[in-house]
């Protein structure tokens, strides 16, 4: 029960690290001291989408689902978990190359608000 416990654990967690990825800029917007944090983040995302790394959170959740009697998974986290939501017939590397860039051009547009916002 303790290692399903602990792969779910590392599941939320991942989740809310692309979540913040995605959507981190906003809080920018509120306290620019956020970006300290967010700007690594979105770096890291992207790179790992873009170069097809798995993260290292990806095999600490297979290790502690094998543990609990569960079956892992191949691939990272965005290939379980996302992709079949958004192409359910398979993520082609195609997807994963339009994540990393999307990343990295959706902070882009959102930290240029803020910084237009800002100055005038």
């Amino acid at each position: 029960m303790l290692y399903r416990v602990g792969a779910d654990l590392v599941l939320f967690t991942h989740f809310l690290f692309a979540a913040f990825a995605v959507f981190g800029g906003v809080l920018v917007f509120f306290d620019p001291a956020w970006a300290w944090v967010h700007i690594p983040v979105v770096f890291w995302s992207s790179v790992v989408n873009l170069m097809s790394w798995t993260c290292p959170l990806t095999p600490i959740e297979n290790v502690l689902r094998t543990r609990a009697g569960q079956l892992g998974y191949a691939g990272g986290f965005v290939q379980h978990y996302i992709g079949p939501v958004v192409y359910p017939r398979g993520m082609p590397r195609q997807l994963e190359l339009v994540a990393g860039v999307s990343i990295v051009a959706g902070n882009v547009l959102v930290y240029a608000i803020i910084l237009a916002w800002a100055v005038r």
